[in-house]
């Protein structure tokens, strides 16, 4: 059987793992990696024995599959050439900079028939794929994505460089559109918003408090997702998701607080955590994210199937971003914060 032949534009912090990744994949042929900076391309075609470009025109008619992983501003232009060759294509998010760019990829991808998906890793987080199975329905969810500033995305803002996979996974959570929502964002470093908050109220009643940083001194990716019977905290660093289970018979109600002295709520904690109020580990497998996105988009372009992140949810995604920072740029003035 012939090998799936794949190339790899832009080989920077990201896309040296997904070259990583293709040169390990069964059935797929890394044909080569393409970068601008030639240093680099050589250095990681060396390491998996393979071809290096700078320019992907020269890849463009070679190759049945590409990442796309450069800057976002160049997403559009080099994503619509490799779809208009017939290649599939993998971008990472956000897909494109704006709507309009993203529909027009979709529709040459349905035009041609091939695979467009859209890089979103926490899909594949054994966290995400852990709880979705749990069919939960959130009423409050909280998100808070922090991160020091790497100067990677400055091309881009907080909303689209990490904000983006928040929205996705709420999108993909709650299974609702967005009824209203409130932004505020600061510039802090850059000319763009550093720091985020969001507050949306979906349409099936479940609101969102989502937080964005690219200027903390501590990383951290967690969720909180709260329902009428139990409540879930996500790390996504740890890879770790605790499940907070509510027994029926934890109500104020039947515990009678009024009737107790404090000698006695304070004996309560034992009891309403150890046996009305279960905790337990959500059980997940352990693999790395980022191999699974791309055998899921190798398993899509052999098997003619559907993305797990289609173009169109891509576009969901950028929607409500772009809506965010409208709200942002109409009710504050991004001002350097001395």
């Amino acid at each position: 059987m012939q090998r799936l032949k794949v190339a790899v534009v832009g080989v920077g912090h990201l896309g040296k793992e997904h070259a990583r990744v293709y040169a390990e994949l069964p059935g797929v042929e890394l044909y080569g990696v393409v970068d601008i900076q030639s240093k680099q391309a050589e250095k990681i075609a060396q390491q998996w024995n393979t071809r290096y470009f700078t320019n992907y025109k020269e890849v463009l008619d070679k190759v049945t599959a590409v990442s796309i992983a450069v800057p976002t501003k160049f997403h559009y232009a080099i994503a619509k050439e490799f779809l208009r060759q017939g290649v599939h294509v993998m971008i990472e998010k956000p897909m494109t900079g704006t709507v309009s760019e993203a529909r027009e990829l979709i529709g040459i991808s349905k035009e041609k028939k091939i695979v467009l998906q859209a890089g979103y890793i926490e899909r594949f987080n054994p966290t995400i794929v852990a709880i979705k199975k749990l069919s939960i329905n959130p009423k409050f969810i909280e998100c808070h994505r922090l991160s020091p500033f790497t100067f990677r995305s400055a091309d881009i803002g907080v909303v689209l460089d990490l904000m983006i996979h928040d929205i996705d996974i709420i999108l993909h959570i709650t299974g609702s559109k967005v009824k209203k929502f409130d932004a505020v964002g600061v510039n802090v470093i850059s000319d763009k918003e550093d720091i985020a908050n969001v507050r949306i109220q979906f349409e099936n009643g479940c609101v969102a408090n989502i937080t964005a940083s690219r200027v903390s001194l501590t990383p951290m990716r967690k969720m909180r997702l709260f329902s009428e019977d139990s409540y879930i905290s996500i790390d996504y660093q740890k890879k770790e998701a605790l499940i907070y289970k509510k027994s029926p018979e934890l109500t104020l109600k039947s515990l009678n607080i009024s009737e107790m002295d404090v000698s006695t709520i304070a004996d309560l904690r034992s009891y309403v955590f150890g046996d009305l109020l279960k905790i337990e580990h959500i059980k997940m497998d352990d693999y790395e994210p980022l191999k699974k996105e791309l055998e899921s988009f190798v398993d899509c372009i052999v098997k003619h199937k559907e993305p797990v992140v289609s173009g169109e949810e891509g576009l969901k995604a950028i929607e409500v971003a772009n809506d965010i920072l409208c709200e942002i740029g109409k009710n504050l003035k991004l001002s350097h914060i001395s």
